[in-house]
Parts: structure tokens; sequence; C-alpha cells
């Protein structure tokens, strides 16, 4: 889904907003913007957008190629995707030093018990997604695996509905329509893509743990969402990191524990030992894999901070069908008539939704506007009033 160090999160940090700020980007009465964005915020979208799109697409291509090169841990390969939270340390410091910030977050931090129980509770549900994340790219060519996760959208506005009472305006609808259509024309075409040495019962097992973890990662952004509005009640970026670093510590504590619990760590030498790119190369491909998820993690939870959860999904769901494409070109999967027209209908779909962003953000300046003017005319119209109760 580069070295950490590269990448710039040299991002603007939101101070907490009071209580109006806070009503204000409920989603309970908007479809998808909560409010008109400034420039800077633009910038910042812009960024967490990167994020998603260039650490998803490596991460998905890296995790392959442990595969076909040799790796056979499950544990292992989700494991790499949520070890590589301590590089997002130094930048939880960074913004905890700022005075101003913290002592706003102390007045509306909710108390320790509720903080570890939801970080504990989204831990262990993105150890539980990933492992099938795993089980699907192992048993999955990469194109086919890229184009099934884009139904997490599907299942992401149907969660966002039921929690966080998002409203579908017909573009969405359309969006979400053409994204479900582009992930399900793929099971017709199912035999040829079967990768040689994987029985049809295993490739079986991989498209219901890759649909699986579709919909598990869909709830996991909604449920974030959720609890940034209704719990944590905070938008500072210190907040975010919060939520990251702890429930990748929740979830990568789960995941050793399984390692060592099935017995695939006592393979690991021999694994090290036969890796046909040797060993070297070995540590760099899970290295590199792990800051790759972390960019996309840092990516992800940023827009649900910034836009929604849907939308964080649907920037997730357009990076999907070029991973298709980088697979075609470093993995030599097939690339026949129903993957093209699943890449179209997929960029369409972000498209569409895009385009409703956009009538959003325009039509939320055109109000704005119209209450500043509006308070412009009860100032004026208060100063007869005012000099008559002086005399």
């Amino acid at each position: 889904m580069g070295k950490a160090q590269d990448v710039q999160l040299h991002i603007d940090v939101q101070e907490v907003k009071g209580a109006n700020s806070l009503e204000s980007t409920n989603i309970t009465h908007q479809s998808t913007i909560s409010q008109p964005k400034d420039s800077k915020s633009w910038l910042r979208v812009a960024v967490y957008t990167l994020f998603v799109l260039s650490g998803q697409s490596a991460a998905i291509l890296l995790g392959r190629l442990y595969y076909d090169e040799g790796g056979k841990s499950k544990w292992l390969a989700t494991l790499v995707q949520l070890i590589g939270f301590p590089v997002l340390i130094p930048y939880y410091c960074i913004s905890s030093s700022k005075k101003t910030a913290k002592n706003n977050v102390e007045k509306t931090r909710p108390s320790s018990l509720v903080l570890a129980s939801i970080y504990v509770s989204f831990g262990l549900l993105l150890a539980a997604d990933s492992v099938l994340y795993s089980t699907g790219l192992l048993y999955l060519p990469v194109s086919m695996f890229s184009l099934i996760c884009v139904s997490q959208l599907a299942f992401n506005a149907f969660f966002s509905f039921i929690l966080n009472s998002q409203k579908f305006t017909p573009y969405i609808i359309n969006s979400l329509f053409l994204l479900t259509v582009s992930s399900s024309l793929l099971m017709f075409n199912t035999n040829s893509e079967i990768p040689s040495g994987i029985s049809r019962d295993k490739y079986t097992v991989g498209l219901v743990c890759t649909i699986g973890s579709s919909a598990g990662y869909g709830l996991m952004l909604s449920l974030t969402q959720l609890s940034f509005h209704k719990v944590l009640k905070t938008e500072t970026f210190r907040v975010v990191l919060e939520m990251i670093i702890y429930q990748s510590l929740a979830a990568s504590s789960a995941t050793v524990l399984g390692l060592f619990i099935s017995g695939e760590w006592k393979g690991l030498k021999r694994e090290m030992e036969e890796f046909e790119l040797g060993m070297s190369s070995y540590f760099v491909i899970l290295g590199s894999t792990a800051m790759a998820w972390q960019i996309f993690t840092v990516g992800t939870i940023g827009l649900i901070f910034e836009v929604s959860s849907l939308f964080s999904n649907v920037i997730s769901v357009l990076g999907l069908p070029f991973v298709t494409v980088l697979a075609v070109i470093f993995f030599h999967d097939a690339m026949d008539g129903l993957k093209a027209t699943a890449m179209l209908l997929a960029l369409w779909g972000f498209a569409s939704y895009i385009y409703q962003h956009y009538l959003d953000d325009s039509e939320g300046k055109v109000q704005n506007n119209g209450n500043a003017d509006n308070e412009h005319v009860k100032e004026i119209s208060l100063i007869p009033l005012l000099k008559e109760v002086s005399h």
C-alpha cells in the first residue's frame, strides 16, 4: 500500500480549533469537504496524496519482490507493513515541543484508558487486516491483487454512511459504482491469471483474503475518522502522529506474537540464506518496504485529517491501477482487455469524485462570502439603533 529521512514532512500544523470549528468539520451535513481550503491546506493535501501514491506503489511491488525471490513468511511480510513507525518519533517530538499546541491538546484530551482502548483496538484490527493483505499478495498476481483492492472504496463508503453519516451525491454514487464495477470485472477472467506453482484452492484463498482486507481497511478508515471527530476532538498533526505510532506499536506487537505462535520464525534464517538476490538484498527489500508503508500511512491518515476517510480511500484507489501498469512492466503480468477496461473505469470514477470535491469547495466559498456580507450588513444596521439608545 526511498529513505524516510528524505520524506518532507514540513507541514503547517493546525492548532486545536474551538468548538465552532469542530462543528464545521463534522461531516454529518456535508458530502465531501467540510469547508473551503486555502492554498496551504491544499498544499498539505497534495503532499499527503504524493505520500499515498508513492508509498503504496513501492510497498506493493517490494512485497511481491520479496515473495518472488524466495520469501515465504506471511507474518514477516505483515510485520514490515507495521514496524517502520519509529521513524515518525522525531516528527512527533518536534510537534510535541510546541508548548501552545500541547497545552491546547491537554484541555480536550480523553482519559488514558479511552486512548489506550482506541489504540489497542485499532492496532489489532490493523494487524488482522495486514495478515489478510499479505496472504492475498502471496497467492495473486500483483496486477490482479491491486485492482481487486479497488473494492475497498465501496466498503469504506458503506461504513462511512453508517458511522459518519456520509452524504452521497450523484457524482459520488457514480464514482463508487464505477470503482466497484472496475474491481468486479476481474472476476470474469481468473483462469489465465493463476500464477505457476499456486493451486486453485490457494488462489481462491488469495481472492477471499484480498476482499476481506479491503473490507477491513474501509472499516478502519471510517472508524479513524469517527474517533477524530467524536473522541479525540482535536485536529493537530501531533494527534495524527500519536494515532499512527501507538496503533502501529499495538499491531506490530500482535504480529510478532503471531510470528512466534505460527512457528514461521524458525525458518527465517534459512530463508535469508536461500534468498535469490542475496542476504544483503533481503534486508534492503524488507527495510525499504517498511519505509514505504510508513510513508503511505502518514499520507492516509493525513488525508483523513485534512478531508475525510472516503477521500483518503479514493486517493489510495487511484494509485492501484498504476500499480497494475508497474506490475506489467516489472513482473511481466498479463495485460488483457478486461484489465485495461477496469483501469479506465477506475480513473473515470476517481475523476467523478474529484469533480464533486470541486463543486463542494466552490459552493463553500460562495456561502462564506455571503455570510461575510451579512455580518457587514448587520454591523451597519446596528449603528442607527446604537445612536438612539445612546440618546
